[in-house]
Order: structure tokens, then C-alpha cells, then sequence
């Protein structure tokens, strides 16, 4: 037996031992449908359906950090229902295997549906939704003067790095994924860079697994001149971030977000094997927040009556940069960019946070998708029901959206 499956054969036996009544419904699911591997490109449907809102439920499979809330919460008023005439909502949601989706229009929630035995009450895993929270906690550093701009070189805050192929790369280009350095992120082959970078084993005492992983891969373009996608880098940046400010980022997302803003519920973010918040994932928190999340990057980043990023940070950070080959859709500061200003946190499985300002809309969802990156089709389709629900709101008219907005 693998020694991380032992680990959890031992970490059951305890639970057992509490009491099988004392876990909730989410926990035994996930005691029901333990993945039987370490990549998650490989669980089943009922595993990844069970894992995906119970992440942080077992230790044995990864420790936590908790992101806590504060009060009063952030109203989330219920509004008049959005209208999408002859979509079929019910097939959507059935082909796209959703757990949850919640729209937000003028700042009430048009729209609200749970399915797969999911609740408003219950957290669901991010995957790379994180990015863009963690590219949004760059930005609060900037504000906080403990990171002095995007141009500042990666180096000055991890010397480690020093030597390297990040000698001379910003921590723009690490953003935008413009490093130019030699990466493969493809999850399906178990030598890939991002399958084999969270099991390094550092070669040199005192230097982070991480740090020590990423300073041995080559350049093969110029910093600034190509995208490639890459979650080693926006790890990377969440070490940064923590050296910058000497903070851990989950209590630095509560203190700049979760609990000013009024977020509903704690949140939780998984930790890497070195005890570090994986920042390219992996943040467990309900939909209804995400919602919000969505509501403070629209509103600039205000949060109890501060201001936690610089003036014209997010209008900056979801400028379309460069362009990724997909379907009209750019890349900027950890954020996905689309037509007419829009913009999006994306995860793998199909989780979501899209944004459209010209609208005031925010659509919040999660879900199972077939497959990781949505190439069977769940992805287009998802797009395309942010442009039915956008369509919707233009048929609507009303406050909050200007003569431009409507197509």
C-alpha cells in the first residue's frame, strides 16, 4: 500500500473511533468514496463528487488553513428572477454535472440553483479560482507597501531564485504567465512539471521544495514575449506574497477580504507538504461567497470602508495581455479576459467566478465536468450560457448597465 493511502487507512480508523454520527453528510461521502490515487485526473465521478466539497474534511489527505470570516455579512438580497427564455437551465446543469450556481444582478441574486445533493451551506473546492485570488493579494501588498510594483524583479523577494532563469523576470511576467520558462502542464502525463513539482524534495537545506523545483528549470523564450500557462509559477507567487509580508496567505485573505467584506462562512485553503498555502488552488468556500469575491473585485477592492488594493488595480489586472488560443479569451493578472470587458477566475472541473462589469453581473458556479479542462465540450458550453444570461440582462434592461452593454 502507497504510504499516503496508509495514512489515511490510519486517519479512518481514528474517525471511527470518534464516532461515525459525529461527521456530517459531506465527510462520510467522502469516507464512502476515497480516492484510491493522488491525481485527480484520475478519481471517478462519485470520487471527485464526494472529494470536491470535503478537501479539507480528512488531514491525512491534506492540512488546512482556515480563512475566517467576519461580520456583519455582506447582504446578498434576493431579487427578481432572471428570465432566460427558452434555455434549457435543467439539461445545462445536467450536462455540466453543477453543483451550484448563483447570479448576482445590481447586486441581487437573480438565480440560484443547487444540484448533486449540494447546498448554499456548502464550501466546494476552487482548483485554480485561487489564482485569482492570490494575483488579487499581490495587488494588497502593493497597497500595503510591503511589495513596491508589478516591475519589481522576482529575485528581490526570493533570493533563492538567484542564478537561475528567473534572473531578470518581474513579478508581471509571473502574473501574466510570460516567464518564458521551460514548463509543461499537461495532467495527464505523470512526468509533467505540475505533476511531479509538489512531490519535490529539496536538494539543498534551507531552501523551500518549491523554490528549489522551480530554480532548475531552463528558459526557452524571452520574459515577456510568450504565455504559457503554468501553477508552478502562481505557487510561486504566493511565496512571495508571504515573504513580502510575512503573513500567511489564508489570514492575509481574511484580513484584506473574507472578514472586512462580510463574507457568509470561513473558508478554508489547502497547505502544501512544506505547510504553505497551495495558491494556485485549492481554497474551499461556499458559492454564495464566491459571489461576493466576485462583488469586491467589481466594486475596486473596497472592503470596510478601506481601500485594499491600489486605485485601478483590477482594471489593470483583467486588461486582456495576452492572448491564450482559446475561444476569444485573453490573460492578465491571473484572470481570464473576455469579450466586451469581461473577465473570469477559472478552475479545473468547471469551477467559476465571471465578472461583467457593464452588466453589475457576477455568476458564481462549481461543478464536475467529464473531464478536467472542460475539452468535451463543458467548457463551450459553459461560455456560451454566460452569453445566454448576458443576452437575458440586456432583454431586461434596468439599473446598473449602460447603452454600450447592450449587443
Amino acid at each position: 500500500m502507497k504510504k499516503w493511502l496508509l495514512v489515511i487507512a490510519v486517519a479512518l480508523a481514528g474517525l471511527f473511533g470518534i464516532g461515525w454520527y459525529s461527521l456530517d453528510q459531506d465527510q462520510r461521502n467522502l469516507i464512502a468514496n476515497m480516492p484510491t490515487d493522488r491525481n485527480v485526473l484520475f478519481w471517478d465521478y462519485d470520487t471527485r463528487n464526494a472529494a470536491f466539497r470535503a478537501m479539507d474534511a480528512l488531514p491525512a489527505l491534506a492540512q488546512s488553513r482556515v480563512i475566517e470570516a467576519g461580520g456583519p455579512t455582506y447582504p446578498l438580497p434576493e431579487g427578481e428572477t432572471l428570465d432566460l427564455g427558452d434555455f434549457d437551465l435543467d439539461a445545462f446543469a445536467d450536462a455540466q454535472n453543477s453543483a451550484a450556481i448563483v447570479i448576482v444582478l445590481d447586486g441581487e441574486v437573480v438565480l440560484e440553483r443547487y444540484d448533486s445533493d449540494f447546498t448554499a451551506q456548502g464550501r466546494w473546492t476552487s482548483f485554480s479560482v485561487a489564482k485569482s485570488l492570490t494575483s488579487t493579494l499581490v495587488g494588497a501588498a502593493i497597497a500595503d507597501g510591503n511589495i513596491g510594483s508589478v516591475d519589481d524583479l522576482v529575485t528581490q523577494y526570493l533570493p533563492d531564485l538567484a542564478g537561475s532563469a528567473y534572473d531578470g523576470v518581474t513579478i508581471k511576467q509571473l502574473l501574466t504567465m510570460t516567464s518564458g520558462i521551460q514548463w509543461s502542464e499537461d495532467y495527464n502525463d505523470p512526468e509533467s512539471d505540475v505533476a511531479r513539482f509538489n512531490e519535490h524534495v529539496t536538494t539543498q537545506q534551507g531552501v523551500d521544495a518549491l523554490v528549489d523545483y522551480m530554480r532548475q528549470l531552463p528558459r526557452d523564450a524571452e520574459p515577456g514575449t510568450r504565455w504559457q500557462y503554468n501553477t508552478g509559477e502562481t505557487n510561486m507567487i504566493g511565496m512571495l506574497v508571504r515573504e513580502a509580508t510575512g503573513k500567511n496567505l489564508a489570514d492575509y485573505l481574511s484580513e484584506k477580504v473574507w472578514a472586512p467584506f462580510g463574507m457568509e462562512q470561513d473558508a478554508t485553503w489547502l497547505l502544501s507538504s512544506t505547510g504553505s498555502e497551495i495558491s494556485g488552488c485549492c481554497i474551499q468556500a461556499s458559492t454564495r461567497d464566491m459571489a461576493r469575491f466576485g462583488l469586491f473585485v467589481m466594486g475596486g477592492g473596497e472592503a470596510g470602508g478601506a481601500q485594499m488594493v491600489p486605485e485601478g488595480w483590477f482594471e489593470e489586472a483583467t486588461q486582456s495581455l495576452y492572448e491564450t488560443g482559446g475561444r476569444s479569451v485573453g490573460y492578465g493578472y491571473q484572470w481570464w479576459t473576455y469579450p466586451g470587458a469581461a473577465y473570469a477566475a477559472r478552475g479545473l472541473f468547471g469551477q467559476g467566478i465571471f465578472i461583467d462589469p457593464a452588466r453589475d453581473l457576477i455568476i458564481a458556479s462549481n461543478a464536475n465536468w467529464p473531464d478536467g479542462r472542460g475539452e468535451g465540450g463543458a467548457m463551450a458550453q459553459r461560455d456560451a450560457f454566460y452569453e445566454v444570461v448576458q443576452a437575458a440582462v440586456d432583454a431586461r434592461g434596468g439599473a446598473g448597465r449602460t447603452d454600450s452593454a447592450i449587443r
